[in-house]
C-alpha cells in the first residue's frame, strides 16, 4: 500500500492552474478552445455595449498568428486597486475571478459572469499586450509566457479616445493548432451583431498579404434583421412578410 500524505497535495498558484488544466477553463485545447480565447475578450467589449458605452468592436487576425480585439468602451480601469495595491487592469488580466461583472452597479447585463476570461486568455498566451485608452493617456503592459511580465504598466502617449485593445498570440505548446478559422469567427460575429442592434463589428484577416479579407457587420434591426436574414438564406417564401417582435421592461427586467 502506497503512502498518501499532505506532501502529495499540490497547490497551483495564480495562472499556473490554468496552464496545467486549460480544458477546465476553455473546454478544450482543440479548435473550440482556441476560438473560445477570442470569445472571452470579445465578450468584454460586448458587455460594454450592453452597458451603453461601446458602439464599435474590431477583431483583426495578424500574419504572425496573433489576434487583436479592440473596443471603444470605457477602457479597463487603470487606477490602483484598493485591495491588491496594483493597477486594476493588471488585476483583471492576472487574477482569476476578478472583474466588474460581479457588481450590478457596473454591469446590469453581462454575457459572462465567472470573472476568469481575460486572465485565462493571458495564461494561455505566448504573449499578450494590453493597451488602455482612458480619454487622457494611453496605458500599456506586455505579458509573456502565461501572464508573466518584466515591466510595470506605463503611459506611452496621450489620447482623447477611450477603449481597450488586447493583442495576443495563443501558446502553441498548449493548443493542438493555433490557426483561427475565418468562417467560425464570421458566423459568431454575425450572430453577435444581430443580437446587439446597432453595434458595429469589423472582422479583418491580414494573414494573407495578397488577399486580405474584411467584413463589416452592423444591423440596426437587431433580432428582426436576424430573422429576415435567416429567411433570405433559406430561400423559401415567408408565411408572414413582417416579423413580429415585442419588447418591454417589467420590474427593471428586459
Amino acid at each position: 500500500m502506497s503512502n498518501y500524505s499532505g506532501s502529495d497535495i499540490v497547490i497551483l498558484e495564480g495562472l499556473e492552474a490554468v496552464r496545467k488544466r486549460p480544458g477546465m477553463y476553455i473546454g478544450s485545447t482543440g479548435t473550440r478552445g482556441l476560438h473560445h480565447m477570442i470569445w472571452e475578450i470579445l465578450d468584454n467589449g460586448i458587455d460594454e455595449h450592453l452597458a451603453g458605452f461601446c458602439n464599435e468592436l474590431h477583431l483583426t487576425l495578424l500574419k504572425d498568428g496573433g489576434v487583436v480585439v479592440e473596443d471603444n468602451g470605457r477602457g479597463v480601469p487603470v487606477d490602483i486597486h484598493p485591495t491588491k495595491k496594483i493597477p486594476t487592469a493588471r488585476v483583471v488580466y492576472t487574477v482569476l475571478h476578478a472583474g466588474g461583472k460581479f457588481n450590478s452597479d457596473v454591469y446590469k447585463v453581462s454575457g459572462g459572469l465567472h470573472g476568469v476570461g481575460a486572465s485565462v486568455v493571458n495564461a494561455l498566451s505566448e504573449w499578450l499586450e494590453l493597451t488602455v485608452y482612458d480619454g487622457k493617456e494611453i496605458h500599456f503592459q506586455r505579458f509573456e509566457n502565461g501572464g508573466h511580465y518584466k515591466e510595470q504598466m506605463k503611459v506611452i502617449g496621450t489620447t482623447d479616445k477611450t477603449g481597450t485593445q488586447v493583442r495576443f498570440k495563443p501558446d502553441s505548446t498548449i493548443f493542438h493548432s493555433t490557426e483561427f478559422k475565418y468562417d467560425i469567427l464570421l458566423d459568431r460575429l454575425r450572430e453577435q451583431a444581430f443580437l446587439n442592434a446597432g453595434l458595429k463589428i469589423v472582422l479583418s484577416d491580414l494573414r494573407d498579404e495578397d488577399k486580405p479579407k474584411q467584413e463589416v457587420l452592423q444591423y440596426e434591426g437587431g433580432i428582426i434583421s436576424y430573422v429576415e436574414w435567416l429567411q433570405k438564406k433559406r430561400g423559401a417564401e415567408a408565411l408572414h412578410p413582417d416579423v413580429v417582435y415585442i419588447e418591454g421592461l417589467l420590474d427593471n427586467i428586459s
